[in-house]
């Protein structure tokens, strides 16, 4: 049992010297992912470009660094709701490899203990530890898909203000183009920040930032960014649209609004289970003593 216990320390050690050691190494991106990026959205999942940018700190090297050598590979939901979080897929990676290091490390270790105190198999650590790793790496995933919910709400929300503030700025007598640009440098939330992303690309390219809008719209799943385009485009070729877009910002307001209370008023009607379940209490309570005289008489 000592030789189990020395085993699995000095297999502890080596991990952790080998992570130190991953984590200190510098990150050379592919120059065919990172010329492939440039294309279009990819249409599945299974060609989805493994190239994560420049890791910005340690933990995102590891992940950057597990994410190229691991067969797993983000869903097309996943990898929206990270945009929508302003989240790199290396942090996520790197979240993944933190969380399997934990529940590889505290299980193992207890069943160690308990190995050593009740006399359980030899095995029973390495189980643990590979249990605890599997579950650990998929806890993330978990993670995000649990508040996939509310980013994208919060989404919808900072995408109705944007559009708000692009209406004003072109009230303002701006341009269709610096309309986008100023709207989007008012903010620094996730969504204002891959919008400044798309049109900081446009502008690079020397091209019209319609075209980039409406691919993140697609990337994001938010059809009503793409609209914008759509509006905006027909206005700086010369149409006055601007009540247009306050009309479509209205009626996404509106459909918002509606999606609001269509989701209070479910979770109403789902807490009144639990507002019933106190009435019943006491009217057991009451009833319980006629019922036992009755039964006794």
């Amino acid at each position: 049992m000592t030789l189990l216990l020395v085993l699995l320390t000095g297999a502890t050690l080596a991990g952790a010297l080998v992570a130190f050691a991953a984590s200190a190494m510098r990150v050379t991106p592919d120059l065919a992912d990172a010329l492939n990026g440039l294309g279009q959205v990819p249409a599945s999942t299974d060609s989805v470009v493994r190239d994560t940018g420049e890791p910005a700190s340690r933990s995102d090297r590891i992940g950057a660094w597990l994410y190229r050598r691991s067969p797993f590979t983000p869903t097309a939901r996943q990898l929206q709701n990270l945009q929508l979080s302003n989240r790199s897929v290396a942090e996520f990676f790197g979240d993944k490899a933190a969380l399997a290091l934990a529940g590889a490390l505290l299980p193992g270790l207890l069943a160690a203990l308990w190995t050593a105190v009740f006399g359980l198999p030899a095995a029973t650590p390495a189980i643990a530890a590979v249990v605890g790793m599997v579950v650990g790496f998929f806890v993330p995933d978990l993670m995000l898909r649990s508040s996939a919910g509310g980013t994208r709400a919060d989404a919808g929300d900072a995408l109705l203000t944007y559009i708000d503030l692009v209406t004003l700025e072109r009230l303002a007598n701006a341009s269709a183009t610096q309309a986008l640009h100023n709207a989007a440098n008012l903010s620094d939330i996730p969504l204002f920040a891959q919008i400044r992303g798309a049109l900081e690309r446009a502008r690079l390219e020397q091209q019209p930032p319609y075209a980039d809008l409406r691919k993140l719209a697609t990337q994001l799943n938010l059809p009503e960014l793409a609209d914008v385009a759509d509006v905006m485009q027909l206005d700086e070729s010369g149409a006055a649209l601007s009540g247009a877009l306050r009309a479509r910002v209205r009626e996404l307001r509106d459909a918002h609004l509606a999606k609001a209370q269509n989701e209070a008023n479910a979770a109403s009607e789902g807490m009144t289970i639990y507002m019933s379940i106190p009435a019943l209490i006491f009217g057991l309570i009451f009833m319980a003593p006629p019922l036992m005289r009755i039964a006794m008489g």
